[in-house]
């Protein structure tokens, strides 16, 4: 359904129904579009406006798409929004982040099981009450796909947040108390790492009733340096990319075989 001030295509994408397909990667970064769609089987680009380039191809014998997002929650629930107004319904968020917890290395994936609501654009689709939680099927097929690859990987909740320099200069920021107090307490807790994305994404899915998933390439973890432990530095995002292509596929089998 587009909205009424663009009754012909999608507002911000640009896309029409038939220009996507049901299953959908999500990367961030427009940059990182066309590698994933090369791993398809085939692949042309639908579009290009704003942060959001899209392409389609086919992967099992199935149409499937990926389209960037750019950086935050806003603009990742605007394309997830007009994606499904054309017919997608299963997404993996493939992105980046910083680690966390201190067995969290730098070229590890993350593979978000739920996700700390952090930020602003969930609290307008639920209240705060209502946890961020990943798709059962999507997180289980990107485990499936991480451990026939041999990934070091880690299941585990991811912390989202809107401000990307509170994370990294929180003592420069006016709330420096709570920032500092609540990335405390996330460790504490036991989160994996941190983004900006994957909150807002689940959101939407459990209000629009469509499935979700994220797997995160970390590229640092300054829990690490801040004790004083190795901190491997890796900002390659092959391995994140590749698995959840793989993880998409077996989505795709595991949908056909009912």
């Amino acid at each position: 359904m587009a909205l009424v001030y663009s009754p012909e295509e999608e507002f911000h994408l640009k896309i029409r129904p038939g220009d996507v397909g049901r299953y959908v990667l999500l990367p961030g970064d427009p940059g990182r579009c066309e590698k994933i769609a090369a791993l398809f089987d085939d692949y042309h680009e639908v579009g290009f406006h704003r942060e959001f380039k899209i392409y389609t191809g086919t992967l099992e014998g199935e149409m499937a798409s990926v389209c960037s997002t750019g950086i935050g929650g806003a603009s990742a629930a605007i394309a997830m929004e007009e994606l499904a107004h054309c017919g997608a319904d299963t997404f993996i968020r493939v992105g980046s982040s910083g680690g966390m917890d201190p067995e969290v290395l730098g070229g590890d994936v993350v593979i978000a099981t739920g996700a700390i609501r952090m930020e602003g654009t969930s609290r307008e689709y639920g209240p705060i009450e209502f946890p961020a939680v990943a798709d059962f099927h999507v997180t289980e097929a990107l485990r499936d796909a991480a451990r026939a690859r041999g990934s070091r990987y880690h299941l585990g909740v991811v912390q989202c947040k809107d401000a990307f320099y509170g994370q990294h200069d929180p003592d420069s920021m006016a709330v420096s108390y709570e920032l500092k107090n609540k990335w405390e307490a996330w460790l504490r807790c036991g989160a994996k790492c941190s983004e900006m994305e994957s909150a807002a994404l689940f959101l939407v899915a459990a209000v629009r009733r469509l499935r979700a998933g994220a797997i995160l390439t970390v590229f640092a973890n300054q829990t690490r340096r801040e004790l004083g432990l190795e901190d491997p530095k890796c900002y390659d995002t092959t391995e994140a990319v590749e698995t959840a292509v793989d993880a998409m596929r077996l989505l795709i089998r595991r949908d056909k075989e009912g």
